[in-house]
């Protein structure tokens, strides 16, 4: 199966099909991605600045991880397997903390394309350095780390650095999980 191929699913995340990746994209098709957010012991939370040519949301701040979920995999598999493709990272099923699923509806202006998704989301305590994450060869830029404070007091200026649905799930959901939830991770 091609990699450039991915399930499409019903609003129920049921696998109905397969498609390209690009006419996915194109038409606003329905399937599977996930995302890891890097959260530091400090409540640092750190993201991936995306390449300038990326397809969708280029020379954005995205999640620290993120990905379509392969033909085959599970959103826990995709979730691995992205992190040590984007950061170098190694992590388990265990690692990872799930926020929660949601399906989004998202259109990227600039390049004309659409990205309706279920996104399953997590979180993973990074106790390392930001310098010490690999980046991905020409899908990013490198890794930012935001303060809570600072994400919850920026300007406008500032939210268009972001994928405008990472700055709106980060700044209420995320941050949200993360406070009712530091003490135990």
């Amino acid at each position: 199966m091609s990699k450039n191929k991915l399930n499409i699913v019903d609003d129920n995340d049921n696998i109905i099909g397969v498609e390209e990746r690009e006419i996915i994209h194109a038409k606003g098709l329905l399937h599977r991605e996930v995302h890891v957010y890097f959260v530091t012991p400090e409540k640092q939370i750190i993201f991936q600045h995306r390449a300038k040519d990326k397809d969708l949301f280029p020379d954005l701040l995205d999640a620290t991880v993120g990905g379509h979920v392969e033909i085959g995999d599970s959103y826990e598999e995709s979730a691995i397997k992205e992190t040590f493709e984007e950061t170098g990272v190694i992590i388990k099923a265990s690692d990872l903390i799930l926020v929660g699923k949601f399906c989004i509806k998202l259109e990227d202006k600039v390049n004309k394309k659409n990205n309706h998704a279920f996104q399953q989301e997590y979180l993973y305590v990074y106790n390392g350095d930001i310098k010490d994450l690999k980046i991905e060869e020409g899908k990013g830029l490198g890794f930012e780390d935001w303060s809570i404070e600072k994400l919850l007091n920026i300007d406008d200026l500032e939210i268009k650095k972001f994928i405008p649905y990472i700055y709106k799930f980060t700044s209420t959901t995320l941050i949200d999980f993360i406070n009712n939830n530091i003490s135990k991770i």
